[in-house]
């Protein structure tokens, strides 16, 4: 399946607009990982626990995403907005948000 930014896939027309589809993962934040987190923003350098847990919340997000894409009978989405947001008390979860809209092409 064809997932895209973009409003339109070059050479492949669309035949049928299906709908918006979406997906949303929550994922909390460990403990320990906002105590090393906290560590590597005081001595600079780059998180890789939460860059690790970023990514594996949006590539679940666009699963989810695609999912209902599919079950429209798309077979790509286009237009896909991606969006992050943070959540509970005190900052404590990150929510990604994807959207799009299902096409036939």
């Amino acid at each position: 399946m064809i997932v895209t930014t973009t409003t339109a896939v070059e050479g492949h027309p669309v035949k049928e607009y299906l709908g918006v589809v979406t997906g949303e993962v929550i994922v909390g934040a460990n403990l320990f990982r906002d105590i090393f987190a906290s560590i590597t923003d005081l001595v600079g350098g780059r998180s890789g626990k939460y860059e690790q847990v970023l990514a594996r919340a949006r590539k679940e997000a666009i699963a989810e995403m695609k999912g209902e894409a599919e079950d429209l009978g798309g077979n790509a989405v286009v237009g896909v907005d991606i969006d992050y947001e943070v959540l509970g008390q005190n900052g404590s979860m990150l929510m990604v948000s994807v959207s799009g809209t299902a096409v036939r092409l």
